[in-house]
């Protein structure tokens, strides 16, 4: 139930942020120029970013098969004790628990330091990922600049965007001067 309410309160928020803009729009129609583009549409056409994109897939599959191989030594080393434990002491036993909890602990510390909001992986998409998006960012205020539009809109983000009239869309026109670069 808290779900759909906050479902409800999120579409809210932005059908009113909508509003908002449009009426924004509205009071300068004629001294206010807008127009949008679609980031999705202009990454997926660069190739240097899928090769970026295709980097960081590679870096973390490779981090993954080798935390899968350590949740492996982990789950072997429980089964071990297992079926070993009934030949131990109670010292012998509080020892090997530690030991494989330790290791647990081990792989969820290196999946986190890979995987974690401020991860590698974090680290990595910044490096290969934030040039690209810094080049369209700039290429995006060229465009305003040249053009004189005031607000160019990006029609993937969060923003819901109620109609959008092709004209204005300038994602091509981005991507083309990127490629162009």
């Amino acid at each position: 139930m808290k779900t759909i309410i906050n479902k409800i309160k999120n579409n809210s928020k932005k059908l009113i942020l909508a509003l908002v803009l449009i009426s924004a729009f509205n009071i300068n129609a004629n001294a206010q120029r807008f127009v949008y583009v679609d980031m999705e549409y202009i990454l997926d056409n660069l190739p240097e970013y899928k090769k970026a994109q295709e980097k960081l897939d590679d870096v973390a599959e490779a981090w993954r098969a080798e935390i899968a191989t350590k949740m492996e030594d982990v789950e072997t080393s429980y089964k071990r004790f297992q079926s070993e434990q009934v030949l131990m002491n109670d010292k012998m036993k509080g020892d090997k628990i530690a030991e494989i909890e330790a290791k647990e602990k081990a792989v969820k510390e290196y999946q986190r330091d890979k995987f974690g909001p401020n991860g590698e992986l974090f680290k990595k998409r910044q490096e290969l990922i934030k040039p690209i998006q810094d080049k369209i960012y700039k290429q995006i205020e060229i465009l305003a600049q040249e053009k004189s539009y005031d607000f160019i809109l990006d029609k993937s983000s969060g923003i819901q965007m109620l109609y959008a009239n092709e004209k204005y869309d300038k994602s091509a026109f981005i991507l083309a001067a990127l490629k162009t670069q």
